[in-house]
């Protein structure tokens, strides 16, 4: 009630003449300002939205895509904001002054900030990599599953996410797989096998598990020569969606193939020498 009567008697002192005049000098810039906030909002609505449209039509990155249409939609709401200003009376040059000074401070408060934000714009343009893309960067490795402004987001196999500031991509070796992978193979088998037939079992396992690309074509043949075994490379080619699980079917499979064709697989070799004069019981009570 106090509140309701106070008010009152603010109204009671005020000058209808002033009041008046107050409204006629302001309450038209006020509304040109309304009208053109709204105006900018639209137009920078509209216009964002059919240059997103242009720009996928030229196969544009996502990234870039969005990155393009935000810029575009700030200038707009910015040109907006200052004919608003200019409608209302106010000086605009005392206001960029302030916010170059403001700008400034601020620039110097955020150079991580500033040069995440430079990093991403860099890499939205130079397109490094892509999204899908399987990329290995700073010690860690990962599927691109975001390419934003400040940071970029990598999908691990165990389902977890690595943030990557921007800046740190920028300058660093990076190894880009692209959307496959080739999965590198060991099996060693013992010396005296049929190689060709041990070849031509690992080819079928590789034809007929669906996960195996057929193009490009796997690598298949002998590794190396070890002591008691021959070892032969496995490189069949997997996208990354189906990298982290080919290599244990593939395993499973050949084991079953070998021991269905007699295949040996090869075990560890050791030589053991006596030496002359060394006493028996020694030997014995060692062995037991």
């Amino acid at each position: 009630m106090n509140s309701t009567n106070s008010t009152q008697r603010m109204l009671e002192k005020i000058d209808p003449e002033v009041a008046l005049e107050l409204t006629k000098r302001y309450l038209p810039g006020l509304l040109a300002a309304i009208v053109v906030l709204v105006i900018a909002f639209s137009l920078a609505h509209f216009l964002g939205k059919l240059l997103g449209k242009a720009l996928e039509r030229q196969k544009l990155e996502p990234p870039a895509r969005n990155l393009i249409v935000r810029i575009l939609r700030l200038l707009v709401i910015g040109f907006g904001l200052i004919l608003a200003l200019d409608n209302l009376g106010l000086s605009i040059t005392p206001l960029v002054a302030g916010i170059g000074v403001a700008g400034v401070g601020i620039g110097f408060a955020m150079q991580g900030v500033l040069a995440n934000l430079i990093s991403g714009i860099f890499l939205t343009l130079s397109k490094p990599f892509r999204m899908g893309d399987y990329v290995e960067l700073l010690g860690v490795e990962g599927q691109v599953v975001g390419i934003e402004l400040f940071a970029t987001h990598l999908a691990q196999p165990d389902k977890s996410k690595v943030v990557i500031p921007n800046r740190k991509i920028v300058g660093e070796i990076m190894h880009n797989y692209g959307g496959v992978r080739q999965v590198k193979m060991e099996v060693s088998v013992a010396h005296g096998t049929d190689i060709p037939l041990a070849i031509g079992l690992i080819r079928e396992v590789l034809n007929e598990n669906r996960l195996v690309l057929k193009d490009p074509t796997s690598g298949i043949g002998i590794a190396s020569l070890g002591q008691g075994c021959v070892v032969l490379t496995i490189q069949p080619w997997a996208t990354v969606e189906n990298f982290p699980g080919i290599r244990h079917e593939i395993y499973q499979s050949l084991l079953v193939r070998f021991a269905q064709a007699g295949i040996e697989m090869a075990r560890p070799q050791y030589e053991i020498r006596l030496l002359d004069g060394l006493d028996s019981s020694r030997i014995k009570s060692s062995t037991h």
